[in-house]
């Protein structure tokens, strides 16, 4: 989602749009771990009062992508390398599964859908927007938790999506495990072919290939100017 920065407040620009706009930034790599997200600054941007801004990064802050300190204010969440293992290693678990029930419930709607994720991966990638096409791919993870019909997992996914985001970006080693498109057009046809074996199989590869992508080494947190992040996103 893409706000325009108002000058004044509007009621069209609540807590939920910019919870919204803020996790999407975050999840494009355009919000870096570790960035302070200062009540004032978010404030003066989106022209709306603290009380708003607040209540938008209380429900990040749940979200577990963004971090509220005592006395300090509100950060982009920095996962330790604990977290990072147990994030890739509870996605090794819930999804491989999930794809298997996915595979036996898609119909050629689902598949269709998919493969739409796929084309506009590409878009991205191929436009140079990698924080884009990192965004598209954990949404095509999460359409199959959909198609899987398993809400309850489906939650649990989202969660470890959006932390997974902000791992790569604090601890990716290699560019090219992106979430491959060859793994997800295996992944597809699998799931086409309601070969539920198969798509459990290729997920579990695919997440173990993406968790051994780590660099497993703590990375001082990367700086970003709030404004100039957040001004740039709605100019683009």
């Amino acid at each position: 989602m893409t706000l325009t920065v108002p000058t004044t407040e509007k009621p069209s620009v609540n807590a939920s749009s910019i919870s919204s706009a803020l996790s999407l930034a975050i999840h494009e790599h355009r919000l870096a771990p570790g960035t302070k997200l200062g009540e004032d600054d978010l404030s003066d941007i989106y022209g709306v009062s603290r009380t708003i801004v607040r209540s938008a990064l209380q429900s990040l802050a749940h979200q577990q992508i963004v971090e509220i300190k005592r006395n300090r204010g509100a950060f982009v969440a920095q996962p330790s390398l604990t977290e990072a293992h147990e994030v890739f290693e509870a996605r090794e678990l819930l999804e491989p599964r999930t794809a298997r029930s996915a595979a036996l419930n898609a119909t050629p709607e689902d598949v269709a859908l998919l493969k739409d994720h796929i084309t506009q991966e590409h878009t991205a990638l191929d436009a140079g927007d990698r924080g884009r096409a990192l965004y598209l791919s954990g949404k095509f993870h999460l359409e199959i938790a959909r198609i899987a019909n398993q809400k309850t997992i489906a939650d649990m996914i989202d969660i470890l999506i959006a932390r997974s985001s902000l791992i790569i970006a604090l601890y990716w080693r290699r560019e090219s495990a992106l979430c491959e498109s060859q793994a997800h057009h295996a992944l597809i046809a699998a799931i086409a072919e309601n070969d539920g074996q198969r798509a459990e199989e290729l997920m579990q590869s695919h997440l173990v290939d993406l968790h051994s992508a780590l660099n497993l080494h703590e990375r001082p947190p990367i700086e970003q100017n709030l404004r100039a992040m957040l001004l740039g996103d709605t100019q683009r």
